[in-house]
């Protein structure tokens, strides 16, 4: 049971980050409407979410396919991962190192890596023997292959280390139990592994779509010019030179914020759908 103090001392730690992130999310807001504008008196206007609105829908979509593609390949990888922890061994040994060193790698050096690895002209390109017109459009290609993989690598390091975590502190019992019931390997990782590890997957995955859709040094670097995601179109729209411009920026931030609170949303009813939940 959670005592007073105990709920004090959780009060303590959340009111500031809540007085930071409601603070900036509503600056954001009244920015994009006009409200809060660097230059003239404030105006109720949707003049900025107009002036976006051609480029939004497109620049959404890529977002969206990114964030999505980087979280499948994440959520995949890094679960499979975490079973192969939990099973012990000098694999597990290997792989928890081998995902805490990743996860400390900041994703700008991470993109950089990819780009000189997956480049046309890059060390993969040189090794093989491949020519540059004979090599995969990884990076600048239609499909953000290299920022897919990028953001893939690097979230597949923090999927299995929270799943792996998760994981350890429950699944030695129940997997012991269905062993001496007679249940093989396959049917004990349908029956026990699996739904043991669904809502730390579901959460991790959320926590990484969030993330990656938001996230635009990986996409600024490794993707295309044009169309760009969200994240880059409102860095660019923010850093332009005329002020009239940032209340764009805004309007473009509280696109992703809402594309990002729909997918929380989804990531909370599977939650409370799964097995574990109820």
């Amino acid at each position: 049971m959670i005592t007073t103090p105990q709920r004090l001392l959780v009060l303590v730690a959340i009111a500031p980050a809540a007085v930071v992130v409601i603070g900036g999310l509503g600056s954001t807001a009244l920015q994009s409407v006009g409200l809060m504008p660097l230059v003239g008196s404030p105006r109720l206007s949707a003049d900025a979410f107009v002036t976006v609105a051609a480029e939004v829908p497109v620049a959404a979509g890529v977002s969206v396919g990114i964030a999505a593609a980087s979280t499948l390949l994440a959520v995949v990888i890094g679960g499979a991962a975490a079973v192969l922890i939990v099973s012990g061994g000098l694999l597990a040994r290997g792989l928890i190192g081998l995902s805490a060193a990743t996860v400390t790698v900041p994703h700008l050096i991470g993109a950089a890596m990819i780009g000189l690895l997956l480049a046309d002209s890059g060390v993969l390109a040189r090794v093989l023997q491949v020519p540059a017109e004979g090599w995969p459009s990884f990076v600048g290609g239609p499909w953000w292959a290299a920022v897919i993989i990028e953001y893939a690598w690097k979230e597949s390091a923090f999927v299995a280390l929270v799943v792996a975590g998760t994981l350890a502190t429950r699944v030695a019992r129940f997997d012991e139990t269905a062993a001496m019931l007679g249940a093989g390997r396959v049917t004990r990782l349908r029956l026990v592994l699996i739904p043991l590890a669904l809502p730390s997957l579901i959460i991790a995955g959320a926590i990484t779509f969030v993330y990656t859709l938001g996230s635009y040094e990986v996409a600024w670097l490794l993707g295309r010019t044009y169309p760009e995601p969200l994240s880059v179109m409102a860095v660019r729209l923010y850093g332009e030179v005329s002020l009239s411009s940032r209340p764009e920026a805004a309007a473009v931030a509280v696109v992703i914020i809402a594309l990002a609170a729909l997918g929380a949303g989804i990531a909370f009813l599977l939650l409370r759908r799964s097995a574990v939940w109820r």
